[in-house]
């Protein structure tokens, strides 16, 4: 069995019929469902928040990977907490420096995983001393906000330092995945990777998760 964590994000789903196309990842092997909640100020796009989130957790047999791409993640914590979140991941530029260990302390005391995730242009080293207290570390490789866009291979080679760091961390990479750059990024010692477009774009959706967890 692989220990690549495959995380397909619904951005790239069809919201018309979600529940079918929460189903094919799941038959397909997925590992967990990736939530993108953006509120048009953080990121530049709108998507969904705590109703849908909800609903979601109703029809998903495998774990909610919510991604907060928002403004003032603190405050909605407990909101896609008690929707059914299994991991929360906010942003490291969306919150003070000092605010970063209580915020993913609060994360945990709802008995869920605590994620932080850095944007293309944040150096990887100002996170560093953040990672022991960290379940997961997100790296994007594009900007946030909109699916389909290009991988951004210098953003992968913030998994090095990362993983020296951290040896038992979820190191997890968003943006541009596919097979070929999910392989540069499990070589840099990624153990997560999320993909929207290469996934639900598939022929053969089945292959495509197979060949991201090889």
């Amino acid at each position: 069995m692989s220990n690549i964590i495959v995380s397909p994000s619904i951005l790239s789903a069809d919201f018309a019929n979600l529940e079918r196309d929460i189903k094919r990842v799941e038959k397909a092997g997925a590992d967990w469902l990736h939530i993108d909640v953006m509120d048009g100020h953080f990121v530049p796009n709108i998507t969904i928040g705590v109703p849908v989130t909800a609903s979601i957790k109703k029809v998903a047999n495998i774990p909610l990977d919510v991604h907060l791409m928002i403004e003032n993640p603190q405050k909605y914590i407990e909101p896609f907490a008690k929707a059914g979140a299994d991991i929360l991941t906010f942003h490291y530029e969306a919150v003070l420096p000092d605010e970063v260990t209580q915020l993913t302390e609060y994360i945990k005391t709802f008995g869920i995983k605590a994620g932080m995730s850095i944007k293309p242009k944040t150096p990887v080293e100002e996170v560093l001393k953040y990672l022991p207290n960290l379940d997961m570390l997100l790296i994007m490789t594009v900007e946030p906000g909109f699916g389909g866009q290009k991988f951004m291979s210098d953003c992968a080679e913030k998994i090095k330092p990362a993983r020296e760091i951290a040896p038992d961390l979820i190191i997890q990479v968003d943006g541009g995945i596919n097979a070929e750059t999910g392989k540069i990024c499990k070589n840099f010692g990624a153990n997560s990777l999320v993909a929207g477009n290469y996934i639900y774009n598939s022929e053969d959706i089945n292959r495509a998760i197979a060949l991201l967890k090889a």
